[in-house]
């Protein structure tokens, strides 16, 4: 599978990427065999780029991915993980985390910190689950209410770390374009994750982010490309940005579905394609829970999706004229 750089950071990156919140335990339990199965067959399948959290699982996540990847050869993939949540032990035992979507015992709290010592101990803590004694890309996670203080204390300690060595390419993941576009145009990032908003169903990364990280050099990582499950299986009831689809956004879905298999292919396949459209993307990552789902997206992955698709979207307004999108055959093998 192909590989793209991370802006100047000399990280690469597999075109496609494997997303571990789901064995995190996202909303219902994956069994540890399972787990450590559905890694096996992202490597089987090509894929050498891992993303983790602290947050998902309250840990378990990078616990499962650390163990599943001990014993591979270090420079033959690589993984990051995020900063901005402390765990801390909770003081009472009992209950569960799925208040925040994870079907796991509430052993720990989440502390929100992006201060410079809450981001260092936040990487610390990481490196000691994963097992790892180095990370190669660190976000910083959801800022959106932290903003002032992940840009005053927390992005400065990134720097550090990777003038340090201690990691090799620094960004920020969030679910929104703005903020983002402001790490890539006032910082020296080198890569944004960008979830559900530079999709067949939301462009809104397009406006600015997308361009701003061209002219920088700046690459981004494309998640949420199925926009929570609704280009994945569009239905009554599918649910789109974690919420059941409003009507007129189903239709849309649906039609995209209808062209595509009026092209052979499925839309998951054009879902995955898309975002390498674009230059700026370097990678597209789907959290994935077992070896089928993996087998599956790794196929559809590997569809060339055909020019008359995106020309019949473009024809029946599904896609805009100036949203830039593969050429098959040139963007993934």
């Amino acid at each position: 599978m192909r590989t793209r750089t991370l802006g100047r950071s000399g990280v690469d990156v597999t075109e496609l990427s494997f997303g571990a919140a789901a064995i995190g335990n996202l909303y219902t339990p994956v069994a540890d065999e399972e787990a450590r199965s559905a890694v096996d067959a992202a490597w089987d399948a090509g894929i050498r780029h891992f993303d983790t959290a602290p947050h998902y699982g309250i840990g378990l996540s990078e616990r499962r991915l650390g163990e599943a990847l001990a014993g591979r050869d270090r420079s033959a993939y690589t993984v990051s993980t995020k900063a901005g949540r402390l765990l801390v032990p909770a003081e009472e035992n009992g209950g569960d985390d799925l208040e925040h979507g994870f079907a796991v015992p509430a052993t720990h709290r989440r502390v929100w910190d992006f201060s410079a010592d809450g981001v260092r101990r936040s990487l610390e803590d990481s490196l000691t689950r994963l097992g790892l004694d180095r990370v190669d890309l660190v976000y910083l996670h959801d800022p959106d209410d932290h903003g002032e203080q992940a840009f005053r204390e927390a992005y400065p300690a990134l720097e550090r770390l990777r003038a340090e060595g201690v990691v090799g390419a620094i960004g920020a993941g969030m679910n929104q374009a703005a903020m983002l576009t402001r790490f890539v145009r006032d910082t020296d990032v080198d890569a944004v994750l960008c979830a559900g908003r530079y999709t067949l169903l939301d462009q809104g990364a397009l406006t600015e982010l997308l361009p701003e990280a061209q002219a920088r050099g700046t690459s981004v990582v494309v998640g949420g490309v199925f926009n929570s499950g609704l280009l994945a299986d569009p239905r009554p009831g599918a649910t789109y940005d974690y919420a059941v689809a409003p009507s007129e956004v189903l239709d849309r879905a649906c039609q995209l579905q209808a062209v595509a298999q009026r092209h052979g292919i499925t839309l998951r396949a054009a879902a995955l394609a898309f975002p390498l459209g674009h230059p700026a993307v370097a990678s597209v990552l789907v959290g994935t829970r077992s070896p089928r789902e993996v087998l599956d997206t790794a196929q559809q992955f590997a569809v060339a999706v055909p020019a008359a698709f995106w020309q019949e979207a473009r024809a029946e307004g599904l896609l805009a004229d100036d949203v830039p999108v593969p050429v098959a055959g040139k963007e993934h093998a």
